[in-house]
């Protein structure tokens, strides 16, 4: 028919969003896998060696890189299998993104632990090679992987139920990954290494090459640095020690940071419905129809609790607008409110039971509030049994002929019912039908509007007075709307003594917003004061500890500016993002700063080895490692893969290498902390001078 009459139809119902939902849990799967295939071919090249023709069978490194895939799998099983086992439910974003976080974690320890165990001396064993890479990175990869741990584990003190139990989740994988790498994973270099020494095929190390062949590749393990290593240390480092090149990369890191501060204030809380669809979802149309189209917003209730409606009470006169009442009651305020609603968002004045229940009892509605002459209720006359549709006769000498009204003026007192009065007819007007004599009768209109249990004392526990909000367009309209309202029912509860609340059916899904900037400035300031305390246990050195944190917290702001500037909401998902940029950030900072550290010569040259030693390493195994991983999620059918996790991870990723290999450099140039060689060697040489006669 919609075909026929060329016309467009958009619909929805009570399950389409979740059922959209369950279809999107599985309309990304192909693009999770392949991410995860992309980031295991990486790490396969990288973690072997130059790659040559004649020993490339050798030199790589895959099933390498399939044990410590194995690994990360066996560490997110192993926190889901313990979650659950205490009662902790699993959800669509902890099956489809831990895995993927665990693993871009995980990778760069592995790379760093690899190309460590490189740069030791080839006539040393295998153990003592293990030995001394451990020594040299085994610090900051302990470091990096608790600070990470903390970072998530401050998730879980979030109040929302999806951030906690993600980074509940999060914060045992990550654990369990970092010891599964330090114990099973440095078994397993061990072997691949004496896999590669002992000249067997990878993936096959059941199969040994000839002698001949072997000696044809001379340089299988050498010591030569690589193309890369020889570029951050003889041309990046360089380039970073000109004083030009550091007050420009100070300038335009600190203008990007003040920058991005100021536009963070224009981020916005909230999650856009069409976004957690699939794009191809039949509800994307609705959605967009509704917000261009549809000209009235969602239901408001003003709920009053404990109105007591005794005739020794004002609350009556506090409620109601009709004549007689309170110019600032609170019908009468919300009237007043509706004439703003630019600011207010409430679009008309509220329906009121409470005032067609004065007029419905009033002695000048006489078609309404009758009574038989054996006192019980009387229809209107257009109304069975006063109005038979058999004979077409209405309430002319039928049975309804000698219903009165139930009051005179004289019965009330100013026009307001006593208290038994009050009692007696409200469940009457509630059960009347509306009808052309009487248009005030309450059933249907106000049938929920009461709760009648217990009303018999004097009191209505809770009563509602219906409005609309104006048409509500974006988050941010719901934010405010909802924060208005309840800014109105402060005032009102405050003025006339009462308790009222506000009510509408979308504020269960926006509650969370309105706390959700100060939830996240929290959450982020105890996961860096977190990182700050481990660093600072770890390292002994609150000079490093704070070159950490300050590099940390401008990751952080500057992640919020690109937030602004590519309008990305906060919500839920992004607080955990940016909580997890604390944890994933630190990676780009430790390892440089602790080779910068244990390095010996003055600060330029300390740099200089230290981007020669952990550089390519942060470069190869972090950077390019999340970046190949995180660019494939750019073809997901879902969008909010594709905002939340393409665009923010991809922005976090190019934030952490400039920061950690531009940025960090330069800091430690300036003003890094003095060289623990150095100081060790101090302490050395002081007691053997104090030991002379």
């Amino acid at each position: 028919m919609v075909q026929s009459k060329n016309l467009t139809l958009s619909f929805s119902s009570e399950s389409s969003i979740e059922e959209e939902l369950k279809r999107e849990s599985t309309a990304d799967v192909i693009t999770i896998l392949i991410s995860y295939l992309v980031m295991f071919a990486y790490i396969s090249l990288t973690l072997g060696d130059t790659p040559r023709l004649s020993s490339f069978y050798i030199s790589s490194k895959v099933l390498l890189g399939l044990s410590g895939v194995m690994l990360v799998m066996l560490s997110v099983l192993g926190s889901v299998g313990f979650f659950s086992a205490i009662g902790v439910k699993s959800t669509l974003i902890i099956m489809e993104v831990i895995p993927f976080l665990v693993l871009a974690v995980g990778v760069d320890n592995m790379c760093i632990l690899v190309h460590a165990v490189k740069r030791q001396p080839m006539e040393l064993p295998i153990e003592g090679r293990i030995s001394n890479a451990l020594v040299e990175v085994g610090p900051s990869i302990t470091l990096a992987s608790l600070s990470e741990v903390l970072a998530f584990a401050v998730g879980s003190f979030i109040p929302m139920p999806a951030c906690r139990v993600f980074s509940m989740f999060a914060a045992l994988a990550v654990l369990l990954d970092f010891l599964l790498q330090v114990t099973a994973f440095v078994a397993f270099i061990v072997y691949d290494f004496l896999r590669a020494e002992d000249k067997r095929i990878d993936c096959i190390p059941c199969r040994k090459i000839s002698s001949s062949s072997a000696d044809s590749d001379k340089g299988i393990g050498g010591r030569r640095p690589g193309l890369l290593a020889r570029y951050m240390k003889e041309i990046h480092a360089p380039i970073l020690s000109l004083w030009g090149v550091k007050i420009a990369v100070i300038a335009i890191f600190a203008a990007f940071t003040l920058s991005s501060i100021a536009l963070s204030t224009r981020v916005q809380p909230g999650l856009e419905q069409k976004i957690v669809l699939p794009r191809d979802s039949y509800l994307q149309g609705y959605f967009n129809n509704v917000s261009e189209y549809l000209r009235i917003g969602p239901p408001l209730y003003f709920v009053v609790k404990n109105y007591n409606y005794s005739s020794e009470s004002s609350q009556t006169n506090q409620l109601c607008s009709i004549s007689q009442c309170d110019s600032n009651s609170l019908l009468n305020e919300i009237a007043r409110a509706s004439l703003t609603p630019e600011s207010s968002y409430i679009a008309m004045p509220a329906a009121s039971w409470l005032d067609d229940f004065l007029v419905w009892i009033s002695p000048e509605a006489f078609g309404c509030c009758r009574k038989f002459t054996n006192g019980t209720f009387c229809p209107p006359d257009d109304q069975s049994p006063c109005c038979s549709s058999d004979t077409g006769s209405c309430g002319l000498g039928g049975i309804c002929k000698d219903c009165t009204t139930c009051f005179l003026h004289s019965d009330l007192n100013s026009d307001r019912p006593s208290t038994s009065q009050f009692k007696e007819k409200l469940p009457w007007f509630l059960n009347a039908l509306p009808s052309a004599d009487c248009a005030k009768g309450g059933h249907g209109a106000y049938t929920n509007s009461i709760d009648l249990q217990g009303y018999e004392n004097g009191v209505i526990q809770a009563s509602s007075f219906r409005t609309y909000h104006t048409p509500l367009n974006k988050q941010i309209d719901y934010v405010n709307s909802m924060r208005a309202a309840r800014e109105f029912s402060s005032r009102a509860s405050g003025s006339l003594k009462m308790e009222i609340f506000p009510y509408s059916v979308f504020y269960m899904f926006f509650e969370q917003y309105l706390d959700i900037w100060r939830t996240a400035l929290i959450n982020l300031a105890i996961a860096i004061g977190a990182v700050f305390v481990v660093c600072l246990v770890i390292t002994c050195s609150l000079w490093s500890s704070a070159i950490i944190l300050l590099v940390l917290a401008m990751i952080v702001v500057d992640l919020m500016g690109v937030m602004a500037i590519l309008n990305i909401q906060l919500n839920a998902v992004s607080v955990v993002n940016l909580i997890m940029s604390v944890g994933i950030g630190v990676e780009f900072c430790v390892h440089l700063t602790h080779a910068f550290s244990v390095s010996s010569g003055d600060r330029d040259q300390r740099v200089r080895d230290a981007l020669g030693t952990m550089g390519a390493s942060v470069f190869s195994g972090i950077t390019l490692t999340k970046l190949v991983g995180v660019v494939v999620l750019c073809f997901s059918r879902t969008e909010v893969f594709v905002v939340y996790y393409f665009q923010m991870y991809l922005a976090l990723v190019l934030l952490g290498f400039l920061h950690g290999l531009v940025f960090l450099p330069v800091v430690l140039s300036m003003c890094g902390p003095p060289s623990r060689c150095e100081l060790v060697e101090k302490q050395e040489d002081r007691p053997s001078v104090s030991l002379r006669p």
